[in-house]
């Protein structure tokens, strides 16, 4: 099995997990949850925002949930956020855009994570390469990352 930039950061901190690497090109959503084995909910984006002073943050969210603009600026106390380019995705995460995870970044993050996450035992994030996900424990990705939850999706 290849190891990616997420593998290696799990396997340095000891957090069990599985790489799923898809045998073509992943079309959907959908097909990555079932592939993986999982439902929609279960597979997390992972979305690097930039904030009015120039700061980023990462926000994680459920598959298939839209990030609300409103509640996101309303927890930060900001009045503009804009979504990250994807050069400055790379630059900032050290990923290419849709191979994002929140382990394994170029620099420390702010990392924001939505309830719905908490809606399940198992997910699956950015394994670092694109057509490919890290299945791993909810508690593990608690345990290992400092998440800030939140209610991110909505309106």
């Amino acid at each position: 099995m290849p190891s990616t930039p997420v593998t290696q950061a799990l396997e340095a901190i000891s957090v069990p997990h599985r790489l799923h690497v898809h045998a073509s090109d992943v079309r959907s959503l959908a097909q990555a949850a079932r592939e993986r084995g999982l439902v929609p909910g279960q597979v997390v984006r992972s979305l690097l925002f930039r904030l009015e002073s120039g700061e980023f943050i990462l926000v994680l969210a459920a598959g298939p949930a839209r990030v609300s603009w409103r509640r996101l600026r309303r927890h930060l106390g900001v009045s503009r956020i804009t979504t990250a380019t994807p050069s400055e995705v790379q630059e900032v995460t050290g990923y290419e855009p849709g191979a994002v995870s929140p382990y394994g970044l170029r620099r420390q993050i702010r990392i924001l994570a939505d309830r719905t996450l908490e809606e399940h035992d198992t997910l699956s994030i950015g394994a670092g390469i694109h057509n490919a996900g890290v299945v791993l424990a909810r508690r593990d990705l608690e345990r290992t990352l400092p998440l800030e939850y939140g209610d991110f999706i909505g309106e």
